[in-house]
């Protein structure tokens, strides 16, 4: 394939601009380009040409499960373009668009997550995608870039839109998993937090291959755009589902290791079984990978991905189950009851959608779900929770303040440690923890079901 040439930025049009970080804070500039040519990128008053991400194209439809039905060829009309940003840039564009650069030590972080409009006939789903009050994504990344934060963390499903409206106010939206629903799910909603600051970007189980991750690959992914890590071939999803874990740093002082657990089953894996017993390593390994990048004295480590490991979902009858068994297994085999390798101290998550804070009386770190920007919010937990309820043998629930209110959370670094605040989608206060090491104490004052 030849390489698109690079043009003027005031020549191409731009359809979106972002920031990735990846591996060791590495930052990664990148654009959809309507005319299908990579633009120049100005940083620090000189002009850089941008390098082909990928091409602009249609692929076939590949097979989808069941519960996904009524799929079709993802349409990708638009080039996607990338330029990496130099660790002490402190101004770049494209064409009108600002960049926002990383900051060395950032001060105030927006966590979201699962923040598209669901439309999936399988469950027979079909949110308003139209109306702001039924899906209020766009005003929760508006007032979020409010706050003027210097980081953003997203903990998976940012793309929702799977099947053809079939009833409700979602009639005329785009569908599928091509760049018209990635712009409607994401881009379009998001653009304000895209201009405010860089993201961090956690899979979630709706970028899995079999859904939306040829998206994934082509727009957020922070490593380099691969053949066989493209989702593209069914043959190699094997590929494509797996990610090494890394690490962000946020300063000297704290960082957030990312974990992809996009294709992970509900169960426990057990090691006997032929289809089980590769999942299962591949875990224990990625969980290995993890505590070596914890293992830094004097740093909190915060870890992020999408499931939640140590979280509650309600359930019919005054019920809760906890967190993910397959990912439970894994860990266990490795440490035990403890689950998490030593060093993790912070956990966020989304997926249940719902804010969850639990603090734990046992030695597990502290627990946030953030998955409550966007797609259909689930029921509360029940409150009081059942006695002796608990996510995972050998864990003690302390404290759980919760709230099915669509919202977003927010980190604040403080001249000792750091606050976390739950805030409804208007940008009203609903809950403050404090951390103190893996432990936080949470002011329900404000807080809503």
């Amino acid at each position: 394939m030849q390489p698109l040439h690079a043009v003027g930025a005031a020549e191409a049009e731009v359809k979106a601009a972002w920031v990735v970080l990846g591996e060791d804070g590495a930052a990664v500039a990148r654009i959809v380009s309507a005319d299908g040519n990579c633009p120049n990128i100005l940083i620090d008053g000189k002009s850089y040409p941008m390098s082909l991400r990928a091409r602009a194209e249609t692929i076939a439809l590949r097979p989808t499960a069941s519960s996904i039905a009524d799929s079709k060829p993802s349409s990708f009309p638009f080039s996607t373009c990338e330029y990496p940003l130099p660790g002490n840039a402190t101004r770049a564009s494209v064409g009108s668009h600002n960049l926002p650069v990383p900051k060395t030590s950032p001060q105030r972080i927006v966590v979201i997550g699962d923040s598209g409009c669901r439309m999936k006939k399988a469950d027979n789903a079909w949110q308003d995608c139209a109306d702001p009050n039924a899906w209020p994504f766009a005003q929760i990344a508006r007032v979020a870039a409010s706050f003027n934060p210097d980081l953003v963390v997203h903990v998976g499903d940012y793309h929702y839109r799977e099947n053809p409206c079939l009833a409700g106010g979602c009639q005329g939206s785009p569908w599928g998993y091509g760049w018209d629903t990635w712009d409607a799910d994401l881009f379009t909603p998001a653009a304000p937090l895209f201009a405010a600051a860089p993201w961090i970007v956690a899979r979630g189980n709706h970028e899995e291959c079999a859904r939306a991750g040829q998206g994934w690959f082509r727009f957020l992914d922070p490593r380099p755009y691969a053949a066989g890590r493209s989702c593209n071939d069914p043959a190699r999803d094997g590929e494509g589902n797996s990610s090494e874990p890394y690490a962000v740093p946020l300063g000297a002082d704290a960082q957030i290791i990312v974990f992809d657990s996009a294709k992970v089953s509900g169960s426990p894996l057990d090691p006997a079984s032929a289809k089980d017993a590769p999942m299962l390593a591949r875990f224990q390994a990625q969980f290995r990978r993890v505590a070596e990048l914890a293992a830094k004295p004097g740093t909190l480590s915060l870890f992020t991905n999408h499931h939640p490991i140590l979280g509650l979902t309600p359930k019919a009858a005054n019920s809760v189950i906890g967190g993910n068994r397959a990912l439970l297994s894994a860990m266990q085999a490795d440490y035990g009851t403890a689950y998490y390798p030593p060093g993790i101290q912070v956990a966020l998550h989304g997926h249940t959608h719902l804010f969850e804070a639990i603090n734990f009386a046992s030695d597990h770190p502290a627990t946030f779900l953030s998955g409550n920007s966007g797609d259909n919010v689930d029921q509360s937990l029940p409150d009081p929770l059942p006695a002796d309820s608990s996510p995972a043998a050998g864990v003690v629930i302390d404290q759980i303040t919760q709230s099915n209110t669509f919202g977003f959370l927010v980190l604040d670094r403080l001249q000792e440690g750091w606050a976390f605040k739950a805030y409804r989608r208007d940008g009203t206060l609903m809950t403050t923890c404090l951390l103190n090491k893996s432990k936080i104490n949470c002011n329900r004052t404000g807080l809503i079901k």
